[in-house]
């Protein structure tokens, strides 16, 4: 089962770092963390995706809720979330293969940063299937490289 925490906590030096030990020392697992500030310059914004069943699930909605650093815990259900993650990838190309890579990028609303003689940088936005299905039509060409970013998510409601 998988737990999704979008968290606001107080934007300041060490925060993150003492979740991450909270996480540690309860034995949670983080799948994807993402951290970013708000509109506000004093609070930023964790996504945290951990996984487990449900016992573990509420353990560590309990825990981010007991720091002192946390303004406000809200778990988000899957299928009432947007969720994305971004990707930069670099994809070797030769003279035949250039227009393949291209036409997949286009399909998968991929975009283009970088050309050089021999390899591309694309960046790709989207859903955590969405990526893997792209990492998976390029891999033939060749990855040189691979960048993610966690999960963000945010309520449709």
């Amino acid at each position: 089962m998988k737990g999704i925490y979008s968290v606001l906590v107080e934007n300041r030096a060490g925060v993150l770092a003492e979740i991450a030990r909270l996480f540690a020392r309860r034995n949670f697992n983080i799948e994807s963390l993402a951290v970013g500030e708000t509109d506000r310059h004093d609070t930023s914004s964790m996504t945290i995706v951990s996984s487990g069943d449900q016992r573990t699930l509420d353990q560590i909605e309990k825990h981010l809720n007991k720091r002192i650093d946390v303004i406000k815990v809200r778990r988000l259900e899957e299928r009432d979330a947007l969720s994305l993650e971004m990707m930069l990838i670099k994809v070797a190309y030769s003279v035949s293969t250039r227009s393949q890579i291209m036409e997949i990028c286009s399909i998968m609303g991929a975009s283009i940063l970088h050309l050089s003689p021999r390899h591309m940088v694309i960046e790709l936005h989207a859903a955590h299937e969405k990526i893997e299905s792209f990492i998976d039509l390029v891999r033939p060409f060749g990855i040189l490289e691979v960048q993610r970013t966690g999960t963000i998510s945010m309520s449709r409601k």
